[in-house]
C-alpha cells in the first residue's frame, strides 16, 4: 500500500532520480541497471561508490570500522548522488532505515521499495558470500529479523513493486507503469 502523499506536478516528479530501496538480494543493481537503459537515464549503485569512497569493499568497511561507521558513509554518500542530475540510484539494504537518508530521497527522489519474500532473497543471496550481515550461524533467520525489522520503513517508499522469481524484465516493466501511474513519466498514450 502507497502512503497517502499528493501527487505532486509532472514537471517536479520528473525532475527527481529514481531510488531503489529494498533488502538484500532483491535485484536492485540488476533491476536499476535494466531501468536505467530502458529509461536512458544514468545508473549509480550506491555500495559502488561508498567502495570507491573508502577504497575497500563493504565488507572490509564493516571488518575495520563497524556497521556505524559505514552507514555514516552510506548516508553522506546517498545524500551527495541526490545533489546531482536525474540517475537511477539503487541503495543498500539499510541506507533508507537512516531518518536522514529517507528524508533526503524524500525531497530529491521518488523511492520505489522492491520487495520480495525470503524464499527469493535467500536463493539469491546465497549464491554470493558477500553479504557481511549474513554472516551469521542461521543466515536465513536473520533475513527473517531483517524483514520484520525493515518492512514497515520500507513501506514508507513512494511506490512498491513485487520482486518475484523470473526475469527482472518484468520488474522494470512493473517500476515503469508505476512511475507513469504516479505522474513521473509520461503515459504512454502521451509520448
Amino acid at each position: 500500500m502507497e502512503p497517502e502523499t499528493p501527487l505532486e506536478p509532472l514537471s517536479d516528479l520528473a525532475a527527481r532520480s529514481i531510488v531503489l530501496v529494498g533488502l538484500m538480494g532483491v535485484g536492485k543493481t540488476t533491476v536499476g541497471r535494466r531501468l536505467a537503459s530502458v529509461l536512458n537515464l544514468p545508473f549509480v549503485d550506491a555500495d559502488h561508490e561508498i567502495e570507491q569512497a573508502a577504497g575497500c569493499t563493504i565488507s572490509e568497511i564493516f571488518a575495520r570500522f563497524g556497521e556505524p561507521a559505514f552507514r555514516d558513509g552510506e548516508r553522506r554518500v546517498i545524500a551527495r548522488l541526490l545533489e546531482g542530475q536525474r540517475h537511477i540510484l539503487a541503495t543498500g539494504g539499510g541506507a533508507f532505515m537512516d531518518p536522514r537518508t529517507r528524508e533526503a530521497i524524500r525531497r530529491r527522489g521518488i523511492s520505489v521499495w522492491l520487495k520480495a519474500d525470503v524464499g527469493l532473497l535467500m536463493d539469491r543471496v546465497g549464491r554470493k558470500g558477500n553479504r557481511p550481515l549474513l554472516h551469521t550461524a542461521d543466515p536465513r533467520a536473520t533475513m527473517e529479523k531483517l524483514m520484520a525489522e525493515r518492512y514497515p520503513v520500507y513501506a514508507e517508499a513512494d511506490l512498491t513493486v513485487e520482486s518475484r522469481e523470473g526475469p527482472h524484465d518484468r520488474v522494470v516493466k512493473a517500476i515503469i507503469q508505476s512511475l507513469r501511474e504516479r505522474g513521473a513519466l509520461p503515459r504512454e498514450d502521451a509520448a
